[in-house]
């Protein structure tokens, strides 16, 4: 396939020029920044991308598919044509399944399901303990030898300060990342969203921001000396970036990520939205949006991902208190960075892309294998992106089984029309111009 006449974008060179690009048996064989410099061999695909851009596959490193246990939800297959639909061609799946991914024998199913299922690559996170009961440590070495990209307990914090370090020292020892879901349980029993005047009007207990910070404040602390690669997901407070701030100044390994309801909702929207707005983290404040905008402009927070969590109707359509947390984020991810980024001047579309392909990829050790860049002799994991496509977010349409999202009906701008996975065009959507040559 040649791609032409596009923007072509890859953050990980400062690639960033009008070009063609060339792919063929599932490489990337060249990229020219003259038109007309790559030649289509008889029968290969033309695509046209004039006033598009041309990036690196898309990476999401925190996505629930509820294979195996909970089916009904979310297959890795409906979460990866959901991946695919909105230009992502990586994503890594949680543990929080049922069983728990913490065997060795359940990280290699997962790799069997998403083979079987012909989308997005999948890679699954192992648990960090045992069936993620905080008890004892999981066989975090098999894990990795079997393939598990990271190790957390998300959906539940590691509390213990003992087995937490236990978990540092094994990740690093296994040259894993350990992704972890920052919450001080203590603290949040029976809580539902931020503390303050609209939880006091709906009647919800408050669920502090300090909750967040306390746990990456002691993990920071507890890792200094171990130097694992430490990554604080779905950040929600101003305080818990200038948090990570101070751990990054002082040369630590550590990362944080930004999540699209956390940089566009507030806990106001709990009132307009409903429990299609109730999230964990919570949606917390203005203020905490613009400190987490502004450590996304420093390079502070330096990924972005959807904690894509599906759940059916029948968990969200009750009592606030009793609904289950989370938004299906996959399929109007790109669109929603879009506005809460690029719309506000936060970034740039290279900047963006960065924090959806370079960034996460380092960070889960598969940019020395290609991902995460678009150069010669790389992978041809590929999304063209219309950044002027305005479309409506249809919850209705999506490929994912969820329909929990408060962005529904939301009017957006930016979206991917191709999606290529190892050379294999995954999604063609118009408008993209294809000819056979």
């Amino acid at each position: 396939m040649l791609i032409e006449g596009g923007r072509v974008i890859d953050p990980a060179s400062g690639l960033d020029a009008t070009g063609d690009v060339l792919l063929a048996e599932g490489e990337v064989k060249a990229i020219a920044t003259r038109r007309g410099e790559l030649r289509l061999p008889a029968g290969g695909r033309r695509l046209d991308a004039e006033g598009c851009i041309v990036a690196p596959g898309l990476i999401d490193i925190h996505v629930h598919f509820r294979e195996p246990g909970e089916g009904h939800e979310e297959t890795v297959a409906t979460g990866s044509a959901a991946a695919i639909n909105g230009g992502f061609t990586t994503v890594c799946c949680m543990p929080n399944t049922t069983p728990a991914l913490d065997t060795a024998e359940a990280v290699r199913r997962q790799f069997a399901l998403a083979e079987a299922a012909g989308a997005a690559r999948v890679y699954p996170v192992g648990c960090a303990t045992k069936g993620r009961r905080g008890e004892e440590l999981a066989p975090i070495a098999a894990m990795a030898e079997a393939g598990a990209i990271a190790f957390s307990d998300d959906g539940d914090c590691v509390a213990s300060p003992a087995l937490m370090l236990e978990a540092l020292r094994a990740a690093k020892a296994a040259d894993r990342c350990f992704m972890q879901h920052c919450q001080e349980p203590t603290l949040t029993r029976g809580a539902s969203m931020n503390p303050g005047p609209t939880a006091k009007r709906m009647g919800q207990i408050g669920w502090p921001a300090v909750a967040e910070e306390l746990i990456i404040e002691r993990d920071v602390r507890l890792n200094r000396e171990i130097g694992c690669r430490y990554h604080a997901q779905h950040v929600s407070s101003g305080e818990s970036a200038a948090i990570i701030r101070r751990a990054r100044e002082g040369g630590e390994p550590v990362t944080g990520e930004a999540s699209p309801h956390h940089l566009l909702l507030t806990d106001q929207d709990c009132q307009r939205y409903g429990t299609e707005a109730k999230m964990n983290p919570p949606l917390r404040t203005n203020r905490d949006i613009e400190r987490l905008k502004e450590a996304i402009a420093a390079g502070v927070i330096t990924i972005l991902a959807t904690d894509h969590a599906p759940h059916p109707r029948k968990k969200k359509e009750v009592l606030f208190a009793e609904a289950a947390f989370g938004i299906v984020g996959l399929e109007g991810a790109l669109p929603l960075y879009v506005q809460a980024l690029i719309g506000d001047g936060v970034l740039d579309w290279p900047g963006l892309l960065a924090m959806m392909t370079a960034n996460p990829a380092a960070l889960i050790g598969i940019a020395e294998t290609g991902f995460g860049r678009l150069a010669a002799a790389g992978i041809a994991d590929v999304t063209v992106i219309d950044p002027e496509a305005e479309w409506t977010i249809r919850a209705e349409e999506f490929a994912s089984t969820g329909r929990n999202c408060p962005f529904d009906g939301w009017p957006v701008k930016g979206r991917a029309i191709m999606t290529i996975v190892g050379g294999d065009v995954r999604l063609l959507r118009e408008p993209a111009r294809e000819q056979i040559a």
